[in-house]
């Protein structure tokens, strides 16, 4: 008999919480889950799902106006934003009863409770305040969003109410300069809001590469975003129905809404984490090693809350190889390089691999392959948006090492090219592989002629404010 109630007790009922205790169970493991809200954790609730079907239903516009040129005569278009939300609460109620059905299955308890850790063994669940041991626990409570310390902060929404809304505002003033930040952009844009996204640093989407983050900085411009760089709120003021957004150099901006999309941080307070001897970093995220184990033996985390890799599909890969290290007999870490990541801005963004800058600093020498063109869809339809593809090519052993794409369904093509680049491709690969025409993807096999970028004097810098 065991000394324990159960063999793990995860901590949050989210993507890679959820794949651990499945997986943990399919290696014989006693396993339960405590999940305050709904299981399915950001990305099925609040995060990259129901934003995706926002993103859908943001494009429609551009296919309404695209269709005249193949034919189609279209009635103008209305669009009801409760009957989105509706659609999107029953899509997302779908998918959380797949998570419930698949823990049930693998025989995982499944508690609707908060849980806290009082000791390395032990949790106390609330309501009730039931004590209940495990011989191992695993910490997977994800992120939150995190709102600047602000004058009238609390006016404004973040990426957990704008699913929510209950009307679809007239116009919105949105801060930050990521993911979220300028997918939001273009959901509301393209939904008919006026919009405008305030950034504090020189150039949104930081990390992505230079190329990319200014071109679609223009391409927002293009679709009417008043895209304001270096720019600061310095207070948010409530005027009747409206606010009052006022910057740190004295403009002024009349919004029905202000959103904040300004990162998020580690979800570790409140949870007992101290009490349990577990090391946190300055964030306060829970610090691992590379077996996803913190400073207690027994302990373990995975997924945003340990602010590696803040990806959805890395949770679930760090929940499956936590699962397979303790309960399967197979010790694994999760290789953190090659991750393809996505910005469904639109146009979307697709990268694996290296920037170009980061290319020059590993490589002596660098080859760069890159093709600007306007997609076949786009001739007929007179629409002015180019498609941007780049492939970064180590010089002397001819491996593919960065792998950015600008354009519709940059995302689908990007991951098809991580595949190769996890194995190692190199350009002669890439050139070796059959096209597949006529389709935008095929650049990637038949460009051959390498690129000088322009001089960085010259490269192109996004305004700092619309129309300056």
């Amino acid at each position: 008999m065991s000394d324990f109630d159960y063999d793990l007790f995860v901590i949050g009922g989210g993507s890679g919480g959820v794949r651990a205790a499945r997986i943990s169970a399919n290696h014989g493991a006693k396993v339960a889950v405590a999940e305050e809200y709904r299981l399915g954790g950001t990305c099925v609730i609040r995060g990259c799902v129901p934003k995706k079907l926002f993103v859908y239903a943001s494009r429609f516009r551009d296919e309404f106006e695209d269709a005249a040129g193949f034919g189609w005569s279209v009635e103008e278009p209305t669009f009801d934003w409760p009957t989105l939300v509706a659609n999107k609460d029953a899509e997302i109620t779908r998918l959380e009863g797949l998570y419930r059905t698949g823990l049930e299955r693998a025989g995982v308890t499944i508690l609707q409770a908060r849980a806290e850790l009082i000791d390395p063994h032990t949790v106390i669940v609330q309501p009730g305040s039931r004590k209940i041991t495990a011989r191992h626990i695993l910490v997977a409570t994800g992120g939150r969003p995190a709102v600047p310390d602000v004058p009238g902060a609390g006016h404004a929404i973040t990426s957990n109410e704008a699913f929510h809304l209950d009307s679809l505002p007239k116009s919105i003033v949105i801060v930050g300069g990521g993911y979220i930040a300028v997918e939001f952009a273009g959901i509301f844009a393209g939904l008919g809001v006026e919009t405008t996204l305030l950034y504090r640093r020189e150039k949104i989407l930081r990390g992505f590469d230079e190329e990319l983050r200014d071109n679609l900085t223009q391409a927002l411009f293009k679709r009417e975003i008043d895209v304001r760089c270096n720019a600061e709120i310095a207070s948010i003021e409530k005027a009747r129905s409206r606010f009052r957004v006022t910057l740190k150099d004295g403009d002024t901006i009349d919004t029905a809404k202000v959103m904040y999309a300004t990162g998020r941080s580690p979800n570790t307070a409140g949870i007992g984490l101290e009490a349990a001897g577990v090391k946190l970093g300055e964030k306060g995220q829970v610090l691992v090693d590379a077996y996803s184990r913190t400073s207690v033996e027994h302990i373990y985390a995975v997924g945003d809350v340990t602010d590696r890799v803040n990806l959805t599909p890395v949770a679930i890969r760090e929940g499956h190889a936590f699962a397979d290290t303790v309960f399967g007999n197979k010790p694994t870490a999760v290789d953190h390089e090659l991750v393809p990541t996505a910005v469904f801005s639109t146009p979307e963004i697709g990268t694996v691999g290296l920037t170009e800058a980061d290319a020059r600093e590993r490589f002596p020498k660098l080859d760069i392959y890159r093709a600007r063109f306007r997609p076949l869809k786009y001739t007929l339809a007179g629409r002015d948006e180019p498609m941007l593809m780049k492939l970064l090519v180590d010089g002397e052993s001819g491996r593919v090492v960065g792998c950015h794409v600008l354009g519709p369904d940059a995302a689908e093509i990007v991951q098809m090219a991580a595949i190769a680049m996890k194995l190692k491709a190199t350009k002669a690969d890439f050139d070796a592989t059959v096209a597949l025409h006529p389709s935008a993807a095929e650049e990637l096999v038949t460009m051959r002629e390498k690129w000088v970028p322009p001089a960085q004097a010259g490269a192109a810098k996004p305004r700092a404010k619309k129309g300056a």
